[in-house]
């Protein structure tokens, strides 16, 4: 019976379950703000549940990523990597490009007072530099990514050439982080309810003023990928009218992600998807698992435009210098995205720490993400995962000229 309740938990319609917690949130805050306000202890929960699961989660899957890599892979998928991470970086790119348009901030229920923002890119790499060479211990307990991140890299590329039964342990352990997480975000109804319930309470209903702007710069810069860069890069490839392959991709590969909310479960779609374009299977049986986990475009304006709403709110604006480098840092993190449902806001704080942000600003921040996750996570895994067999399509083509 336990496990059938679980199931039931894990499984069920979580875009539905959110939208009722934001909807009930909402009522409660403006019938009973005082009570509103009590319940914040639900949101405040959830937001340190992210913030206790996020460090292990990056430092697991990294490792297990680089680790399970074939060593001596297939060249020809060398020309579909270079589009999954060109696609990414420029799609950091597009997305601070936006926010730089339309600078948006964000109200959270508490802000430090003794924040000090970054003078600069110098100090930004500063930070870097002193947190790539953290104790590995002590930089998972103080949540510490960029060296959860150095650490995971440099462990991985040493277990590359480990014994199969320590990858096969290093999968399972994987596996194992990547349930408790859904297990985490199973519970974001809760969270999102209390988190909304507060803000609402002690802000009013202008704090949906700020969400709704972050949710347009998130689904504009989507779109500007979407139709105009991914398109450019395929035209790059097959130097063709790129337009009937990326919407037959969207109509038969983004449709169904934006529903299941997954790129790991839109895998066998998008293999469906390979096998009726004609493409060769010994290429996209793994370009496209690959990509599942490499190629993170939404993931990545994700993670940027979030970052820097945190900055803005914090009162940092960031020079173009340090943007660039924060572009570069999304990429990465992108790369490292959970595939199950809100997987990339996980890694926000990652990113944050390029400013000195406190974790628990970015777990507000995460929270916030949750409150919007409703289109924008959807969105965003169309766009991942119609770009993997999108890119995959492109290059067979180019190859078959």
């Amino acid at each position: 019976m336990s496990q059938s309740i679980l199931k039931k938990i894990l499984d069920g319609n979580l875009v539905l379950r959110i939208s009722v917690g934001l909807v009930l949130g909402i009522i409660l805050a403006l019938v009973q703000p005082e009570i509103a306000k009590d319940v914040g202890v639900l949101g405040q929960f959830f937001v340190k549940s992210l913030r206790a699961i996020a460090p292990i989660l990056v430092f697991v899957l990294v490792i297990a990523a680089i680790a399970n890599k074939e060593v001596g892979s297939d060249g020809r998928l060398k020309p579909i990597l270079v589009l999954y991470v060109l696609g990414t970086f420029l799609a950091a790119l597009t997305a601070v490009g936006l926010s730089y348009l339309f600078p948006t901030t964000l109200e959270l229920v508490a802000s430090p007072d003794n924040l000090s923002p970054p003078q600069g890119v110098w100090e930004v790499l500063k930070t870097v530099i002193f947190n790539l060479v953290d104790n590995p211990l002590g930089a998972i307990t103080n949540g510490n990514f960029i060296g959860i991140l150095a650490w995971s890299i440099g462990l991985g590329a040493a277990l590359r050439h480990s014994a199969p039964s320590t990858k096969v342990f290093l999968s399972d352990m994987s596996n194992a982080v990547s349930f408790v997480v859904k297990v985490v975000i199973a519970f974001a109804p809760i969270g999102v309810f209390g988190l909304v319930a507060e803000t609402v309470a002690v802000n009013g209903l202008d704090a949906f003023e700020g969400y709704a702007r972050l949710l347009a710069v998130l689904l504009g810069a989507m779109a500007i990928v979407t139709f105009i860069l991914n398109p450019l890069l395929v035209f790059w490839k097959i130097r063709r009218n790129p337009y009937p392959l990326t919407f037959t991709c969207l109509r038969e590969s983004g449709v169904t992600a934006f529903f299941t909310r997954s790129s790991a479960a839109n895998i066998p779609v998008n293999m469906g998807l390979a096998k009726r374009l004609g493409l060769k299977e010994e290429i996209y049986s793994v370009s496209i698992p690959l990509g599942g986990t490499i190629n993170m475009a939404g993931a990545a304006i994700t993670i940027t435009v979030l970052t820097l709403a945190a900055a803005y709110t914090q009162g940092i604006q960031p020079d173009f210098a340090t943007a660039l480098l924060l572009s570069f840092v999304a990429s990465i993190c992108a790369c490292g995205a959970s595939g199950v449902a809100g997987g990339s806001l996980l890694l926000i704080p990652l990113a944050c720490s390029l400013f000195n942000i406190p974790n628990d600003i970015a777990a507000q921040v995460i929270g916030v993400g949750f409150v919007i996750g409703v289109i924008q996570d959807s969105a965003e895994t169309a766009l991942n995962s119609s770009t993997d067999v999108l890119f995959t399509a492109a290059v067979s083509m180019s190859d078959d000229k």
